[in-house]
């Protein structure tokens, strides 16, 4: 062995020491925020809590430069750590409204999300209940005494559980949905209950390791005042609240959800009929195709009929998605005319309609695509 090979050895080393000595300071701040987290359930404060990781993150970022390292990978690996803390508490206990213990019944609670909230809410101390396809002999008895209500089935089946149950209810019981449609879901549990009642729309996934960061949609129904204790609930566990109008919330889901998976549809299809199978098409795919590839796949990994449920659910939604139909055999046209300058005309107009927000979207989804490239290139 040489000279060069022997000094290069040595840096090797060193470098294992290093990440040795790393991964014990991990482990000692995994255990010093065990301790932070007993106080916070202890003394019913909030698992995340923005404004002390934002100053967090801005001063890690200052000691950083002051060390000659990358703030943004700085940031990167301070956020990092940040996750890993709010995933550990994801199967400890939660702290519990200063309202105390309630009585929760979920209503399709053993599905996916119906699962996830009554997992957190008996981690905070509630009682909670569940009602599913098999239980509605039970009904009157499970709705007895309840302090809320969710209902979390399918969309297809939401306006007819509401009718169902809100006649069961208590006059105090809070009535809530989780479902991704608001304005028409809100008017049917008003008419079928009369006490308070509230739509919500939780902006994640069923297989989220834990809420803290999501983002919750309000809509206000009836007697506020009667369920602050929820929402400052949702904000003990970290949730982010946003509250909405029905409406528009439900032209924001028109585009988010419905358009965007049936776009998925359209390039899922298209792939299987021209028999473009998708681990070749990742193989001769940039960063950014292949990042949209995987947005589409991920969908196909999932439920059908929920999607159907979520492009097929309002008359509105079916209407915009036609629309857009017709709006692509406009633009169809350019290709078939070998319209260029038509091609070049339509896109700055779109550019201009974007506006400051293209170059946020080029600055995100560059960060986005480099860090799917680290991991999974």
């Amino acid at each position: 062995m040489n000279q060069n090979q022997d000094s290069l050895n040595s840096y090797r080393n060193r470098i294992d020491e290093i990440d040795d000595e790393i991964l014990r300071l991990l482990r000692e701040r995994n255990e010093t925020v065990k301790q932070v987290i007993s106080t916070k359930v202890r003394n019913k404060l909030p698992i995340f809590v923005p404004d002390r990781e934002d100053e967090k993150i801005v001063d890690f970022r200052t000691k950083a430069v002051k060390h000659g390292i990358d703030s943004d990978w700085a940031e990167d690996f301070l956020r990092m750590i940040m996750s890993s803390s709010r995933a550990y508490q994801s199967g400890k206990t939660f702290p519990q409204t200063s309202a105390g213990s309630k009585n929760i019944l979920l209503v399709g609670g053993r599905g996916g999300m119906g699962s996830l909230y009554a997992r957190i809410a008996e981690l905070s101390g509630h009682r909670i209940s569940i009602l599913d396809k098999n239980d509605w002999d039970r009904a009157l008895e499970l709705v007895r005494g309840k302090d809320l209500v969710i209902i979390t089935v399918p969309i297809k089946v939401t306006r007819e559980t509401i009718e169902r149950i809100g006649p069961m209810l208590d006059k105090q019981t809070i009535l809530a949905d989780f479902t991704s449609n608001k304005t028409h879901i809100l008017d049917a549990m008003m008419d079928a209950h009369d006490g308070p009642v509230v739509a919500l729309h939780p902006m994640h996934g069923p297989d989220v390791a834990n809420v803290s960061r999501q983002l919750m949609m309000v809509c206000h129904g009836r007697d506020i005042k009667a369920y602050d204790w929820l929402l400052e609930q949702f904000r003990l566990w970290g949730l982010r609240i946003k509250a909405v109008d029905p409406e528009q919330h439900d032209r924001a889901m028109h585009l988010i959800q419905g358009l965007r998976h049936f776009v998925a549809l359209l390039h899922g299809s298209f792939m299987r009929d021209f028999d473009l199978k998708p681990e070749d098409m990742a193989d001769f795919s940039s960063p950014i195709y292949r990042a949209e590839l995987m947005m589409t796949g991920r969908i196909f990994a999932q439920d059908a009929e929920l999607y159907a449920d979520i492009v097929f659910s309002t008359f509105e939604r079916r209407t915009l998605l036609i629309e857009f139909l017709e709006h692509h055999k406009k633009l169809a046209v350019l290709v078939m005319n070998n319209d260029r300058k038509g091609f070049i005309r339509e896109f700055k107009k779109i550019s201009e309609f974007f506006g400051d927000f293209a170059e946020q979207a080029l600055t995100e989804s560059s960060y986005m695509i480099n860090r799917l490239a680290d991991r999974f290139g």
